[in-house]
């Protein structure tokens, strides 16, 4: 795979970004929980934030991502967020903190022009055979950096403040729009849903999801599982001063152990791409994220959540795997901008709509009460794919 260079170029690209945006994340909620004595409802406007634009703006990057050239657009995307980081730098600087969670929805909102289009280009230039290892390996370099993020995150923090991390997201974005500049030109490729406008395209995108049974279901599961997912995020920080009676520095070594579970998990799902049906790596993936995160928020003992973190953590290359697998592999490719820009905003729409009154609810209801909902919710995604599972085409 990696003599593609294709593979390679949007890897190392994506390496940076990620290194990036952990900086960046970290730097925010800490200097965010200092400013506001750890207030759950500022806490998870953090994760609004980020995470609101994928929902906003999914679609309409992913349409823009099947009209315009996917390197061209993959190189502005990063350097526009590398120069909305330094805007907001200049913002900090000026005692402005509320500019860190604008600067988090620009940053996250080019993102959704960027992501469909590096789809794009995988299934323009990847063999078909190597598609899911290649999603596989992917999920491995998120893994990598959940393991390393955290800890970098938080050192630069702690050891040099907010501008010099604000500082070095900037130059990790700048150097990622450097490095998928050195891809060939973009070849010119036919429009599909007729030569329209921008709406029309919009439309016909839509209509195929619509059409499409494999692409329908993953949209009731991303539904369900978005909206557990959202409940849980912000809350991790809690889960670690409340439950376990830490500092929130410690949160870093949990989000470790989880990453290198994924970072695990990851390896062996690429091992197994070739001979497991997408659905089903899926389908194992959310059962098992049920049953962990039911068990981690009834948790008050470090070992047991470090267990269950870890458990999780294997399995959620499953997760990612899968989705992104029958995602490219269920989509022609003249539709993967808007399909993954539909698909992905239905998982993330209820996601910020789960971390937007997860806040609310942590003032009425237990850590534990929460979690389970959460894992009940996931159950409930497992049981809308399995008319997917038992669908004998891929």
């Amino acid at each position: 795979m990696f003599s593609n260079r294709y593979v390679r170029t949007i890897i190392l690209s994506r390496v940076m970004l990620q290194l990036g945006i952990w900086i960046r994340n970290y730097a925010v909620l800490l200097y965010v929980t200092e400013l506001t004595n750890n207030n759950a409802v500022y806490v998870s406007l953090i994760s609004v934030a980020e995470f609101a634009p994928i929902f906003l703006f999914g679609l309409i990057g992913g349409t823009f991502a099947d009209r315009w050239r996917p390197k061209r657009t993959m190189v502005w995307s990063d350097l526009l967020s590398s120069l909305s980081v330094v805007a907001v730098l200049l913002a900090v600087m000026n005692g402005s903190w509320i500019a860190l969670l604008v600067g988090s929805f620009v940053s996250a909102s080019l993102s959704q022009f960027s992501q469909p289009s590096a789809m794009k280009l995988y299934k323009r230039h990847v063999p078909g055979e190597q598609l899911q290892g290649v999603m596989a390996m992917s999920q491995t370099v998120v893994a990598v950096f959940t393991v390393l993020g955290p800890v970098v995150g938080t050192f630069i923090f702690l050891q040099f403040g907010i501008s010099v991390s604000l500082i070095l997201t900037a130059v990790l974005f700048l150097g990622s729009s450097f490095i998928l500049s050195s891809l060939p030109r973009d070849a010119e490729e036919a429009r599909s849903g007729g030569s329209g406008g921008f709406m029309k395209e919009l439309a016909a995108g839509l209509r195929y999801i619509g059409s499409n049974q494999s692409l329908r279901t993953l949209s009731l599961t991303f539904a369900a599982v978005g909206l557990a997912s959202g409940l849980t995020q912000p809350l991790q920080i809690f889960l670690v001063i409340e439950k376990l009676g830490q500092n929130k520095q410690f949160l870093q070594w949990l989000v470790m152990a989880n990453g290198a579970a994924m970072l695990v998990g990851g390896a062996a799902i690429m091992g197994i791409a070739k001979k497991v049906k997408p659905q089903l790596l899926l389908l194992i993936g959310l059962l098992v994220t049920a049953v962990c995160t039911i068990g981690i928020g009834a948790s008050t003992m470090i070992w047991l959540t470090i267990v269950l973190l870890v458990i999780s953590g294997l399995f959620y290359p499953c997760i990612q795997g899968g989705i992104q697998a029958l995602i490219v592999r269920n989509t022609e490719g003249a539709f993967i901008g808007r399909v993954s820009g539909a698909i992905m905003p239905v998982f993330m729409g209820m996601m910020v709509s789960g971390m937007f009154i997860t806040g609310y609810l942590k003032e009425s209801f237990s850590l534990l009460a929460i979690y389970a909902a959460s894992g009940i919710l996931i159950m409930v995604g497992a049981i809308l794919l399995l008319p997917l599972v038992n669908n004998v085409k891929e």
